[in-house]
């Protein structure tokens, strides 16, 4: 029976009480999950009610070296971060049915950090199912040394379960992280089936459903489609175009590259799970890649009357009136003392992360899809307002450990530590809040923002209605726009 695992960034530090059990961070480069781990089938649907781990199961991240750190006791299925992952009862998450003995557990990871082992944990004989997982109910049966090297992006163990329990159990894998203080942790809740013979999984997977291409290119074509269910979990989906597989993916959605201009592809998916039932392939649909434009060599006008609508201390506004194109045009590069610094497919632009009472100077160019670029606009030279931030607020430092409450000055901006933090940039890290009154920044989708939380993106405001991550503004009702 196989696994993978996603993990996400928590940190709840035991030892160090409410500062540690704060300490997460949110870096989008390495995440994973177990396949048919707790989270994993929360996304898949087998677990309802999962809050927001549904939406990212990869997410379970907490201070490594566990069992001396890491989550307290009772919150170790969640990572300090996810509590309701850690309800716990005999009947409140989907099983999956397994022997003792060697079993493959498969990791996947988004990207990799270097690693310092893999370690397994099982529940003890006559562990109570009712009450929240502790340290005390696990007992330790396995390590896989990291040796300190970047993994690949799929990993698989086999792990020996013991063979002298029967019935439900709960399985933890840590993922031990070498070059930061974290772990990533992920529950498997298991029906040990030790002792008699275990039914193999002949039921395949529901048949994908709604296949559809929501974008072509003269090369390439966008398909999605909704996810099928399984008894146990869907594993991966294969990605057929004119009866040949192309791909398999564990999303539900891929594109399909290196294509033909103008010419018709037939596509079909089939469901595959862990013990590699298929299920029959989806309702074909024919799609067709567009016709390779003729070659454009107009360059748009000049965008012309770049002005700004207000400075701050740190921010400038800017607007000006739209070029022409023959064709259209795709986008505007902003340029600040001769170096570009934006790229937004509006008339305006906040510049965000510059010096109180500083004179800078502006110019906007027009490109078109065939990237043709424009003469350079008028140019236009503004000075930022007096800086009016707590002077007794020093500049941040890199190499300095802040705690929560401690105030820092970065990019003429000022942050508050949300708890424990090192190392951690102010303007991209979720250890850090925007005190600054009003202050706007560019929107980043690595970036987790609470409520109430300001952002810019492609020239326009938008504020946080509630907490979100990599939810695009615009698109999202998270996002007001302002």
């Amino acid at each position: 029976m196989t696994w993978k695992k996603k993990l996400l960034k928590i940190a709840p530090l035991a030892v160090c009480g409410i500062i540690g059990s704060l300490l997460f961070t949110n870096d989008a480069s390495a995440h994973g999950y177990i396949d048919n781990g707790r989270s994993s089938l929360c996304k898949q649907g087998l677990n309802k009610n999962c809050g927001p781990i549904q939406y990212e199961p990869q997410s379970v991240e907490g201070i490594g070296n566990f069992p001396q750190s890491g989550p307290a006791d009772g919150s170790i299925a969640g990572g300090g971060h996810f509590p309701d992952l850690d309800v716990q009862t005999a009947t409140r998450w989907h099983k999956v049915n397994m022997t003792g003995g060697k079993n493959t557990f498969a990791w996947t990871f988004t990207a990799a950090h270097s690693t310092a082992e893999w370690k397994y944990y099982i529940t003890k004989k006559g562990w109570d199912p009712n009450k929240p997982l502790t340290r005390a109910d696990l007992e330790f049966i396995s390590k896989v040394d990291g040796g300190n090297k970047q993994p690949a992006k799929k990993v698989s163990h086999v792990i020996d379960v013991p063979t002298d329990r029967t019935g439900y159990h709960v399985i933890l894998g840590v993922w031990e992280i070498a070059d930061t203080p974290n772990a990533f942790y992920q529950v498997v809740d298991v029906n040990l089936q030790n002792g008699g013979p275990v039914q193999p999984d002949t039921v395949a997977p529901s048949v994908p459903t709604n296949v559809a291409s929501a974008a072509q290119t003269p090369t390439s074509i966008d398909l999605a489609w909704n996810a099928s269910t399984d008894n146990i979990g869907v594993h991966h989906y294969d990605v057929y175009r004119n009866g040949v597989k192309i791909q398999t993916v564990t999303d539900t959605k891929v594109t399909d590259n290196f294509l033909t201009a103008n010419t018709a592809y037939t596509y079909t998916v089939k469901a595959v799970d862990n013990a590699g039932n298929e299920s029959n392939a989806s309702a074909p649909i024919t799609v067709k890649t567009k016709e390779l434009p003729a070659v454009d060599t107009v360059a748009p006008s000049a965008p012309t009357s770049l002005h700004s609508m207000g400075e701050t201390e740190t921010t400038v506004d800017l607007m000006w009136n739209a070029s022409t194109d023959n064709v259209g045009v795709k986008h505007y590069e902003i340029y600040r003392n001769g170096v570009k610094v934006k790229t937004v497919t509006g008339t305006t632009a906040l510049d965000t992360g510059l010096q109180a009472n500083t004179e800078y100077s502006y110019t906007v160019k027009a490109v078109d899809a065939a990237g043709n670029v424009s003469e350079v606009s008028n140019t236009l030279v503004v000075k930022t307002k007096q800086s009016t931030t707590n002077p007794g607020v020093a500049a941040w430092d890199r190499t300095k450990v802040y705690v929560k409450g401690n105030r820092v000055l970065f990019n003429g901006l000022e942050y508050e530590a949300k708890w424990w933090t090192l190392g951690n940039e102010p303007a991209t890290s979720d250890a850090w809040k925007l005190v600054t009154p009003t202050a706007t920044v560019d929107w980043n989708a690595t970036k987790s923002y609470e409520g109430g939380e300001r952002v810019v993106f492609e020239g326009k405001k938008y504020e946080a209605k509630w907490w979100t991550l990599n939810e695009t503004p615009g698109t999202a009702s998270v996002w007001r726009l302002i």
